[in-house]
């Protein structure tokens, strides 16, 4: 998918006047790729769109002006992009309580591992991710992964760590939302 491009990006004052009229947009598109697995793990298929409204939300927050800070969060964010084939996404691990989020991170280290997507013909492809997001005794609660489903959109999204096997499938406007973003390269 082509990385969202500095010329898209509004100064933070003129985006924080247009923020209310620009973001129901980008949320009924956030709301198309956004797949709950099971009760913590909340997996949001990124496009431009959802991309180009972080780099923003950021430029916004953190009151960016200066060319290489803006530039910085555009090559971050950029990243989370799939490639030919590929779709890319941020899985969040929602949990409240700080010492159960802590106690399960630690002990679903391996979990990026067990991530997966089903194709039509029912194959599991695995995810790839950022091996910067695992440290040595713990997960991160974000994790970005990527998927290389080939040029159709996956029926469902599922984990298969031992003891933690979960699957949902993808309704028919996910799977459009999905299918239109691998088109769009």
């Amino acid at each position: 998918m082509k990385p969202v491009d500095r010329s898209e990006i509004l100064d933070w004052m003129t985006y924080e006047e247009r923020r209310a009229e620009l973001r129901p947009a980008v949320l009924a598109t956030k709301a198309a790729r956004r797949i709950v697995v099971g009760e913590p793990f909340m997996f949001l298929f990124e496009n431009r769109d959802t991309i180009r409204y972080q780099v923003q939300e950021m430029v916004r927050t953190e009151r960016l002006v200066r060319e290489a800070d803006i530039q910085h969060e555009l090559t971050t964010y950029n990243e989370l992009l799939g490639g030919p084939d590929e779709l890319g996404c941020t899985l969040l691990i929602g949990i409240d309580d700080e010492r159960e989020r802590a106690e399960k991170l630690r002990a679903w280290l391996d979990l990026p591992r067990h991530v997966y997507v089903v194709t039509e013909d029912g194959t599991r492809v695995r995810a790839t991710f950022d091996p910067r997001q695992v440290g040595d005794e713990r997960l991160s609660s974000v994790q970005y992964l990527k998927f290389g489903v080939g040029p159709r959109a996956p029926v469902a999204v599922g984990i298969d760590l031992p003891g933690l096997e979960l699957e949902t499938p993808l309704s028919t406007e996910q799977r459009a939302a999905l299918q239109a973003d691998l088109e769009a390269r």
